[in-house]
């Protein structure tokens, strides 16, 4: 976080000189007087000037929102941003009407935006960040579909008794298949592949 050190006849001007250094205002800052003034009669006839130590407190929903308007701008996307925090986790939502440009190839382009944007969010935060990045829902419809398709080709593997390599797949969507058959008492899963090729297998589970 950025901080910068000011001086002034009194605690109040050394904080504006601080803020304005900063470019920022009094409602995102936090404030540590290292210094009170003092008049001339109290150290020895000569004045001391008021010190203090300013903060910026980064929003990092702010920090989100601003990089991907840059983004949206730049694909000349209209998007409105709503961005909140929860427990270590920045879930943000993209709302317009050229949304499926933003989601791509079975989200390829959604996932993209969420990994850049954990990035840029990450690099100003003391603690990692997890950004869930969605839009129309998609996640919610991605993870519908996914388990539908888990079923049934677990169902299928069981009656042709022979393994199923699904797509390549990011390792939330991977997840959702492993959980989701974790308790088949036919099939078993299993990732191969190296990233960003990574992909489920879906096997006959061997009895001993």
């Amino acid at each position: 976080m950025k901080a910068v050190v000011a001086t002034g006849k009194t605690v109040e001007e050394a904080i504006e000189r601080a803020v304005k250094e900063l470019n920022t205002t009094k409602d995102k800052v936090e404030t540590k007087v290292l210094e009170l003034p003092s008049s001339g009669f109290m150290s020895l006839f000569r004045s001391k000037l008021a010190k203090v130590e300013v903060t910026l407190q980064l929003d990092l929903c702010d920090i989100a929102a601003d990089f991907l308007k840059e983004v949206c701008h730049a694909m000349n996307i209209d998007a409105h941003i709503e961005a909140k925090l929860e427990d270590n986790v920045l879930f943000v939502e993209l709302k317009g009407d050229s949304m499926g440009v933003l989601i791509g190839r079975r989200g390829q382009t959604l996932d993209s935006l969420q990994y850049l944007t954990s990035l840029v969010v990450n690099k100003e935060s003391e603690q990692y960040i997890r950004v869930n990045l969605d839009t129309e829902n998609y996640r919610k419809k991605r993870e519908v579909t996914l388990i539908e398709l888990a079923g049934k080709l677990a169902h299928k593997v069981e009656k042709t008794r022979r393994k199923i390599e699904l797509e390549p797949m990011n390792p939330y969507e991977r997840r959702i298949i492993h959980s989701t058959l974790q308790k088949n008492k036919n099939v078993h899963t299993y990732s191969q592949g190296e990233e960003p090729f990574r992909k489920v297998v879906i096997d006959v589970k061997k009895t001993s």
